[in-house]
């Protein structure tokens, strides 16, 4: 749950850089996640929808506004404290390649997590579950002693997909996952969350530009216009009964994606 969000960067100017106002990147944000739920966030690049995943994710520090997982406050929380929080909220980014070490195997990248949060401690056990997520991901066992350049990015995006999955988190923040694939991968990689959000009860925050994925991927929508909500609810009732001007010129704009088998 997240109540009055608001994440402001300081405008600086002169040689001693001193702050002469701000940037509302966000600007009073409330939305909730239910488990098993998919909220998209949509919006304009720009309108801070980012912004808001990554402050949710401790990336950004807030100037205002509370984050709470399961009625525990987050933000104000010592390293030490946030750290059993960590492993419950994961994160899949647009572009999975800058986000991979490409010096890394498929099998560190995946397992990297797992070491740093203490999931799982015995070696094996960790080789086993890396092996699991690929093929549940849909790609293969010998893919993990591969390196991230010798994949294509829908393939990329699995194995982004199943870093966020080695640790077991209730919640995925999912920014703009599909943005950079063609329509066909597109396709297949919100069909692989779906599934994965009925066998897991996961849930997700998928951030996006393309209102044409809510009908296939989102159970509620918040559509986001310079740092503020300006319309919030169901996605069937969003997307034929939008009430703001701004809503509706999105869903002019968005292209039809095909339907998923």
């Amino acid at each position: 749950e997240v109540t009055n969000l608001k994440v402001w960067f300081p405008l600086r100017k002169g040689l001693l850089q001193r702050v002469t106002g701000y940037t509302r990147a966000v600007d009073g944000v409330d939305i909730a996640l239910q488990q098993g739920e998919t909220l998209a966030l949509v919006g304009e690049s720009g309108c801070g929808k980012t912004t808001t995943g990554m402050a949710i994710l401790g990336f950004n520090p807030l100037r205002e506004g509370t984050i709470r997982f399961r009625g525990q406050p987050l933000n104000g929380l010592s390293r030490a404290a946030y750290l059993p929080f960590r492993k419950e909220i994961q994160v899949i980014f647009q572009d999975p390649f800058s986000s991979m070490n490409p010096r890394m195997t498929v099998q560190d990248i995946i397992e990297e997590g797992m070491v740093s949060l203490g999931v799982e401690s015995d070696p094996a056990r960790r080789r086993q579950r890396v092996l699991e997520l690929l093929l549940r991901v849909g790609l293969e066992g010998d893919h993990r002693r591969r390196y991230p350049h010798e994949f294509s990015g829908g393939q990329r995006q699995r194995i982004a997909i199943a870093r966020a999955l080695a640790v077991k988190p209730s919640v995925i923040v999912c920014d703009e996952p599909t943005s950079a694939l063609d329509v066909s991968i597109r396709c297949q990689v919100l069909d692989l969350l779906k599934q994965l959000q009925d066998e897991e009860g996961l849930s997700y925050l998928f951030i996006t530009h393309d209102l044409s994925l809510i009908a296939h991927i989102a159970h509620r929508v918040a559509v986001m216009r310079d740092g503020r909500i300006v319309e919030q609810g169901a996605a069937a009732t969003v997307l034929r009964q939008p009430r703001d001007d701004y809503t509706r010129t999105l869903l002019d704009a968005a292209p039809r994606l095909p339907t998923l088998a």
